[in-house]
């Protein structure tokens, strides 16, 4: 892997708790962003507008839908914040400000979105 790829307990805690096929999923996309960096672009990663460093990693399989939140620190890092199962088209608002409040408080900054 190119990056380290470091997950927050909330993501940790998600990541436990997914379906098997979903689960298995997950971590492979995992591998790829470790893989890829900030190369790793849609249909697997995409940045979020309006949360400064802040993207999601993409995770389908069959009809089921994930999202992990990350943001990338120095030394070729990457930290996953947090994750939510997708139930319809919009991302849900509540876990981008959850997720963007993890990143600040991970980097030492406490400003809200």
């Amino acid at each position: 892997m190119k990056f380290k790829v470091q997950l927050l307990e909330p993501a940790e805690d998600f990541l436990l708790k997914l379906e098997n096929k979903l689960k298995a999923k997950a971590f492979r996309t995992i591998e790829l962003l470790g893989e890829f960096g900030p190369e790793l672009r849609e249909p697997f990663s995409k940045k979020i507008q309006g949360y400064t460093g802040l993207f999601e990693l993409r995770i389908k399989q069959g009809s089921n839908i994930c999202r992990l939140f990350y943001f990338f620190e120095k030394g070729r890092v990457v930290i996953i914040t947090s994750g939510f199962v997708k139930k319809d088209q919009k991302t849900d608002k509540a876990e981008l400000t959850r997720a963007y409040k993890l990143m600040k408080t991970y980097i030492g900054d406490e400003h809200e979105a």
